[in-house]
């Protein structure tokens, strides 16, 4: 079991990777025997990321990446190939969404503006699209490579208010499962694509929409959030691991073009 789902020296690159969901998941890969790729356009957070990492004696660089220009991308694959040689592992964590794209009781959907709608598009399903062209690049010459896009709830259920970013999240799903057909079918039948669609996990994006920011309790939102959750919680990042480790490994070796729930049943719950 170990074999199966071993990661031992695989080459990751992850963007986002400063963030709170994808900072746990560089840090489990890593302590799991990985070296990676801490991309982000924050570099001192990456490179926080990293420092935690290399302080348990495993590999890190971080590298400031825009993931919509290309041209960075391009630039940090050139960094990541001078350093080990190889992509084994993309996983594109960047994404989110902003208050002047989300409706609310002071802003109209018929008002946001065509920039806010475009900037969450760009963020989330360019900046998918990119690294995938770029690294995915890579993988094709090689042969082999595990892409791991990270979609969201709203993918399955669109949720109120946030209708470009769950615009944005089922095209990554769709995105993740034609990438997954191109690529075997075109280059190489051991280069696999799939997604993770994460239900509801505390971040520094959501935290404050979810939870008042002075008592820490539950607000209207988050309280119909946990209603409608089986397990009757968010998720913690740690929650992320397993499917990852799944994802990444021999273990899922005839599983491609797959958009994963790690939801807690809340795709499963009809509200009845």
């Amino acid at each position: 079991m170990d074999k199966l789902f071993s990661v031992e020296n695989k080459i990751v690159v992850i963007t986002g990777g400063a963030g709170v969901l994808c900072s746990e998941m560089a840090t489990a890969l890593a302590k799991a025997g990985a070296k990676i790729c801490v991309l982000d356009s924050n570099i001192n957070a990456a490179e926080a990321v990293c420092n935690q990492i290399k302080s348990g004696g495993n590999n890190a660089i971080a590298i400031k990446t825009d993931v919509f220009k290309k041209e960075e991308l391009q630039d940090s694959m050139k960094t990541v190939i001078k350093n080990f040689g190889i992509v084994d592992i993309l996983i594109n964590g960047a994404g989110g969404n902003k208050k002047e794209a989300t409706a609310s009781d002071k802003l109209s959907f018929f008002d946001i503006e065509p920039a806010a709608i475009q900037a969450i598009i760009d963020l989330n399903l360019l900046g998918t699209i990119l690294p995938c062209q770029v690294f995915g690049s890579q993988m094709a010459k090689q042969g082999n490579g595990i892409i791991v896009n990270i979609s969201s709830m709203n993918a399955f259920r669109p949720l109120t208010n946030i209708a470009a970013y769950s615009a944005a999240k089922a095209a990554v799903s769709n995105f993740t499962q034609w990438l997954a057909v191109y690529m075997c079918r075109n280059y190489s039948k051991d280069i696999r694509v799939n997604a993770i669609a994460p239900g509801f996990f505390l971040t520094e994006q959501n935290r404050f929409l979810l939870t008042e920011e002075k008592s820490g309790n539950l607000t209207a939102r988050g309280k119909t959030i946990i209603e409608h959750t089986p397990m009757g919680r968010f998720g913690e990042p740690g929650d992320l691991t397993g499917t990852l480790l799944w994802l990444v490994s021999d273990a899922s070796k005839f599983v491609t073009g797959a958009v994963i729930p790690v939801d807690g049943g809340f795709n499963a719950f009809s509200g009845v």
